[in-house]
């Protein structure tokens, strides 16, 4: 019987010379997609590669998949990964990636492989070297794709990516939850991208988990804030999490239980790259 969640984190630690993901706790359920955000350095890249086996907690406990990763169990091989970079070999065309891959790992479909690089628009027969990054990142998620993965986990999938080739890998990424024993976790700055696909979201600033939600949760906790020069008092100063002031006025976030009833300033609900950015400034 599958387990119930596909990630859980409790208490993870990991520390290097001048940075510390510090007492992460993370659940991320089967069926659902979770948007893993935050600045660069925050964390996001070294959490994923704990996911993978590829670094280990200096204390706290990994589990994917039902199976604790430590130095010993390494990875679990029901996951796909999409990683800011490739390994392929530069003169290898597509099908070569393909035949490659597919020698590692459990339940590879050619056909789906072939069928995901035709939905992606790439040439079977073009080098890795003439792929351009965009390209890249779709052959990437074509290869993860071509397994029965349970768990997909992907670093900043759509940067890169043109307009409607983000539309495209979102689309696909749904998809992949019509089987509702897998989960997507993916990190990203595009915070766009988390409104369209993205069930939960988790907010790591400095190393830790500043907010974690239902995306539904997080957009009700939170409200904008503008206002004039005078408007800006030390009580509403006081209750925004993250303030900027500018000639005219002020824009803020703050919570929206604080915000009630306010009468002189312009109250207004926020989008997530709202949200996440005044986070980042808090």
């Amino acid at each position: 019987m599958a387990v119930e969640n596909a990630i859980e984190i409790r208490g993870l630690t990991k520390s290097f010379e001048g940075f510390t993901l510090r007492n992460v706790d993370l659940v991320l359920p089967r069926g659902y997609v979770m948007g893993l955000v935050g600045p660069n350095g925050s964390g996001k890249t070294t959490l994923i590669k704990c996911l993978l086996g590829l670094l280990h907690a200096d204390s706290g406990t990994v589990r994917v998949l039902g199976r604790e990763v430590t130095p010993e169990t390494g990875g679990h091989p029901g996951v796909g990964a999409v990683l800011d970079r490739a390994t392929y070999a530069e003169d290898w065309n597509l099908d070569e990636v393909g035949r490659a891959v597919g020698m590692f790992g459990p339940a590879w479909s050619t056909e789906r492989y072939r069928a995901l690089l035709d939905r992606f628009g790439l040439d079977r027969k073009r080098k890795v070297k003439d792929l351009s990054r965009g390209m890249t990142t779709k052959l990437m998620v074509a290869a993860a794709l071509a397994r029965d993965v349970e768990l997909l986990i992907l670093d900043e999938p759509t940067s890169g990516l043109d307009p409607t080739s983000r539309e495209q890998l979102l689309e696909t990424l749904q998809d992949v939850l019509v089987d509702d024993r897998r989960a997507v976790l993916f990190s990203t700055h595009i915070t766009a991208d988390l409104e369209t696909i993205a069930d939960h979201v988790t907010v790591l600033l400095g190393g830790e988990v500043f907010a974690a939600a239902t995306t539904d949760e997080l957009l009700d906790a939170y409200r904008l804030v503008r206002g004039g020069p005078a408007d800006l008092s030390p009580a509403l100063r006081e209750a925004l999490v993250a303030v900027r002031e500018h000639r005219s006025g002020f824009e803020g976030l703050g919570p929206a239980a604080d915000l009630a009833g306010l009468d002189d300033v312009v109250v207004e609900p926020a989008r997530l790259d709202q949200i996440v950015a005044y986070l980042g400034r808090s």
